[in-house]
């Protein structure tokens, strides 16, 4: 059962901000003096960038390297868009975004977007690491009592795992929950972002052949060979059975077809045996689509479903290839037109 710890029972309410026209150097002082690690700019109470101490070495940079035009207003140096979550976000939602979009800082705003209040990487390791001390607790109490909360305490661990036990990606609830964080930000700041779904080709064969303790060893190697594909900005999520999602932010729909290529032709390098495809060897197949930044999809469940049907067109068209759809082609009833690329 998931963990209702939500994130306005863990966040700081007393939060220093500052405006985007502020000068940079009373931000970088006061950070100094109060020991902050950031500081929200926000506009009419709304946060519109976060200044951060990584921002702060980004600008040390700039004076080591001798350029001249240095900036001056914390406009010119905050991070944007700013990821934010709301105040009945819950723990496990947190944990996700923060750590699949490697975030430190999150503001918390309300259901009309005033900042609120901020949690951290921190905040949450503790409020995690609170929910496994109460397990502890509960396994040291007498043998008669603990039974029934003891499992109700792994059901709540388990709420909160955010890893696929057997292939080491993402699991699927987290999947969600990153989907709709990056749809969200996607929608609301005009940005871009690609995703692609793969499939192993004729798994049922391979597993027939060689037995499903050799299919999850498989299913190891390729998410191993996926993790070290991508790059530090894309996520991987086991997406179902032998199925794996890839979230590409800030990416096009053809700067995602590359990506995916070299996958799909690593893979195939690997030469792992599978006598019972016509390519002797595991393959996967591939789906891509993209959020366009201007008048693209409502929902990411829109634009996951477009992927699949390229998914399934690559498994048309022979396997081992790639298939994306435009977004152009995507409003229409009809089985659109495909883009087929075989590595």
């Amino acid at each position: 059962m998931p963990v209702d710890i939500l994130v306005s029972s863990l966040m700081s309410a007393n939060v220093t901000s500052t405006t985007a026209n502020a000068n940079l150097a009373d931000v970088i002082q006061s950070m100094i003096d109060n020991h902050y690690s950031c500081i929200v700019v926000v506009e009419n109470g709304m946060p519109i960038g976060i200044i951060t101490e990584r921002d702060i070495v980004r600008l040390m940079g700039l004076f080591i390297s001798d350029k001249p035009e240095c900036p001056m207003l914390v406009a010119d140096v905050m991070s944007v868009p700013v990821a934010t979550v709301s105040e009945d976000t819950v723990l496990f939602e947190a944990l996700v975004i923060s750590s699949a979009q490697k975030i430190r800082h999150l503001p918390v705003v309300t259901s009309s977007g005033r900042l609120v209040g901020l949690v951290t990487q921190s905040d949450l390791a503790k409020a995690l690491f609170k929910t496994y001390e109460r397990q502890r607790e509960i396994i040291e109490q007498s043998v008669n009592q603990r039974t029934q909360e003891l499992l109700q305490a792994n059901e709540q661990l388990k709420s909160l795992s955010l890893l696929d036990s057997l292939t080491g990606l993402g699991n699927r609830r987290a999947m969600e929950v990153d989907l709709d964080h990056t749809h969200s930000q996607a929608t609301r700041y005009n940005r871009s972002y690609s995703v692609a779904l793969f499939d192993v080709d004729h798994f049922k064969l391979y597993n027939d052949c060689y037995g499903h303790k050799a299919g999850d060893s498989a299913l190891r190697r390729i998410s191993d060979h996926l993790l070290k594909s991508i790059r530090t900005c894309d996520r991987l999520y086991r997406y179902g059975g032998e199925e794996v999602l890839l979230i590409m932010p800030e990416t096009t729909l053809y700067g995602a077809l590359i990506l995916v290529d070299r996958i799909l032709a690593g893979l195939a390098e690997l030469k792992i045996p599978h006598k019972k495809s016509s390519h002797g060897v595991l393959t996967l197949s591939c789906g891509v689509a993209s959020q366009i930044e201007v008048n693209g999809y409502e929902r990411w469940e829109d634009l996951v479903d477009l992927a699949d049907r390229g998914l399934y067109a690559s498994k048309n068209n022979g396997r081992n290839c790639a298939t994306i759809i435009p977004p152009e082609d995507a409003v229409d009833d009809c089985v659109p037109r495909m883009h087929g690329s075989k590595p």
